[in-house]
């Protein structure tokens, strides 16, 4: 078998294994992401949604969808976040992992961050803070 990654919420209720590393790591800083992760941004990797094998706790993982063509995964239990995928267009087959959850060490090979004009402003660094005239 190739690189296996497990993953699970906190409360440990749902557990997975991601059959191949995360591609198309990104930080997101739009104010969905935000609330879902209650944090400054949510970290994901991607991987095809065959990659994807529930262990343990599929009757606890709810959805929400949070636009037309979003839908959230998240654990009934804790309420941890844990997947991300479209429910339409090009990428509809393939499912983003909150990489928080990840039990496997993984470092990617590259990451970006996505939706900055969105940035929480009590996040950024002191130097690129825009502050109020006055």
């Amino acid at each position: 078998m190739k690189e296996a990654y497990q993953g699970s919420c906190l409360c440990a209720a749902v557990s997975y294994l991601l059959l191949t590393p995360p591609k198309a790591v990104s930080h997101c800083h739009c104010s969905q992401c935000r609330k879902s992760h209650g944090a400054a941004f949510a970290s994901y990797g991607s991987v095809p949604r065959n990659m994807l094998r529930i262990l343990r706790g599929a009757t606890n993982i709810k959805a929400f969808a949070s636009s037309p063509t979003v839908m959230r995964e998240f654990c009934a239990v804790c309420g941890s976040s844990l997947f991300w995928s479209r429910s339409q267009g090009e990428f509809a087959d393939w499912v983003s992992i909150a990489l928080g959850t990840l039990d496997t060490p993984f470092l990617p090979k590259k990451q970006q961050h996505l939706h900055l004009e969105c940035a929480a402003p009590w996040h950024l660094p002191a130097a690129t803070r825009i502050l109020p005239a006055g």
